[in-house]
């Protein structure tokens, strides 16, 4: 119950500070009477998503690991496809640079959270020890880099922002390597010397799915906004 809790109550600190992130960008950018009505249509997304997320887990139909992944196609795949649409339609618009820079960046920290929650997911036979930082995933590690990095970048002045750029692309680049440890347990287990899938199918069930569905994408959409807002920063 306590490892169900933290995975919820992450889902609804991350919606939170989106929700946070998005409300400033609309009042700096729009007329009172016009924010309200984009406010509402963020607030409507946030929502629906995970309404989505929590029926089409609870029908029972991503519960499989058959070939191709019912919960990639269902779910990682229409917010990957969704982030690229939503920041390439609005890289050049002023809204993304009124988002403090340093929050977009900050924001990854949250990913400690998540190797937390994988940790305690272990233990309870939820999760493999391969696809957490007992095994290949280094995400935990990259994560706690953030503060770091972010640190002496906008406090301390001491290195350029073209760095906290940089960082954005080794963020995605761990995020696909934990993305290939996952698939890999999967569809083969052969690489961990195992003779069968090594992911427990409970992976797929509510409210862990939400990794898969929600805060591994968030981290990757706000990577993605975080680079358009610095390219367009830097070229200025």
């Amino acid at each position: 119950m306590i490892l169900q809790f933290g995975y919820f109550g992450l889902m609804v600190m991350i919606n939170l500070i989106l929700a946070y992130f998005g409300f400033t960008a609309i009042d700096r950018s729009f007329a009172p009477e016009k924010s309200k009505k984009k406010k509402f249509i963020l607030i409507l997304g946030l929502i629906i998503w995970q309404v989505y997320i929590y029926t089409i887990t609870t029908s029972g139909f991503i519960q499989t690991f058959e070939f191709p992944p019912r919960f990639a196609l269902t779910m990682i795949f229409p917010a990957f496809i969704f982030t690229g649409v939503f920041v390439y339609r609005n890289r050049n618009n002023d809204w993304t640079t009124h988002i403090p820079s340093s929050w977009l960046f900050f924001f990854q920290s949250f990913r400690i959270l998540v190797e937390v929650l994988f940790v305690m997911s272990v233990t309870e036979g939820i999760l493999h020890k391969e696809a957490s930082i007992e095994g290949y995933n280094f995400d935990m590690a990259y994560a706690f880099t953030v503060p770091i990095v972010g640190y002496i970048v906008f406090f301390r002045k001491k290195l350029s922002m073209k760095v906290i750029r940089i960082w954005n692309y080794l963020g995605l680049l761990v995020l696909a390597t934990v993305i290939f440890v996952f698939m890999t347990t999967i569809y083969l287990p052969e690489i961990y010397g195992a003779t069968q899938t090594l992911m427990p199918i409970e992976g797929l069930t509510y409210p862990y799915v939400l990794v898969a569905g929600f805060l591994m994408p968030c981290a990757v959409f706000v990577h993605v906004l975080s680079i358009a807002q610095l390219n367009r920063i830097l070229k200025s």
